[in-house]
């Protein structure tokens, strides 16, 4: 059976597989198959889900809950629910990563422009995402300026 400190250390390089495609190879066929298709943080979201239901099936899956920050701290104190919560944030951050991608392509944002808010929202998720938020407002849609 494979550790948590093991499987973090292969989803670790998976996430950063897809964001380098993200960032260096964006218009690429394999980019598209892989990451802005959705396959790579469905995988990730599929490790997630087989992740927490270890953790809950496991030992301390009575411990912790949501009802506060103490239980969230009791919930991570095991290292499978640890390790989900981590696998979560690279789902959504590369889900997020992937849309930004997407977005910017349709409305016609430079891509060297894109650089920053992709690595902000590898790095800090919601940061990133709130300056491509405020970057798009400056690209109209192709439905919209048509």
């Amino acid at each position: 059976m494979p550790t948590p400190d093991f499987l973090f250390s292969v989803a670790n390089p998976v996430a950063l597989l897809g964001w380098a495609l993200l960032v260096l190879a964006p218009r690429w066929r394999g980019t598209r198959a892989v990451v802005l298709s959705g396959a790579l943080p469905l995988l990730l979201a599929l490790a997630y889900a087989a992740l927490i239901t270890a953790h809950y099936l496991g030992p301390h899956g009575h411990e912790g809950g949501f009802g506060s920050l103490a239980e969230v701290a009791a919930l991570f104190r095991d290292p499978w629910a640890l390790l989900a919560g981590w696998v979560h944030y690279l789902c959504f951050d590369m889900w997020t990563g992937a849309w930004e991608l997407r977005d910017a392509q349709r409305r016609g944002v430079p891509h060297g422009l894109l650089i920053p808010c992709l690595l902000l929202t590898f790095l800090f998720g919601p940061v990133g995402l709130l300056l491509y938020f405020g970057l798009r407002q400056f690209y109209a849609t192709a439905e919209v300026a048509a």
